[in-house]
């Protein structure tokens, strides 16, 4: 059984969705605001050990025209040293347009985006999941 923990990392925060034991439903977990590396792992590591996770699934942020650019190389850079700390393999995610379609599911809750950032960051995660889950449903 595949347990997949998502991050959609950003510079001041990361988002985190998990997925429920099925395999099939990703849900917001939580927001850890980013202090240091060692922390932001640390935060990593609990949840890791606490819902027995054996990958990390990271959204990676391409330019529209599909390059890898400065965000994109940051992300990865930082996830490949996550998984090195937390030794688990990283699978990565499209991301384009995910903190898009957040913050329009928050507006259609009718919340403020601006004032929800960290719950932006939750679903954008829950999102990327959902769609690594999705793909491999097909094949």
């Amino acid at each position: 059984m595949v347990l997949a923990l998502a991050l959609d990392v950003g510079r001041k925060r990361i988002g985190v969705a998990g997925c429920d034991r099925t395999g099939l439903i990703a849900t917001g977990l939580t927001t850890i605001e980013r202090t240091s590396f060692e922390r932001d792992v640390e935060q990593i590591r609990q949840l890791v050990q606490q819902r027995q996770i054996n990958v990390l699934v990271v959204g990676l942020p391409y330019s529209m025209d599909g390059s890898l650019g400065f965000q994109a190389r940051q992300v990865k850079k930082f996830a490949y040293r996550v998984g090195k700390a937390l030794e688990l393999p990283i699978e990565y995610v499209d991301e384009r347009l995910t903190s898009y379609q957040a913050e329009q599911l928050i507006i259609a809750e009718k919340r403020s985006p601006s004032r929800n950032k960290g719950l932006i960051d939750r679903k954008a995660a829950s999102l990327i999941l959902q769609r690594w889950l999705d793909a491999r449903v097909k094949t």
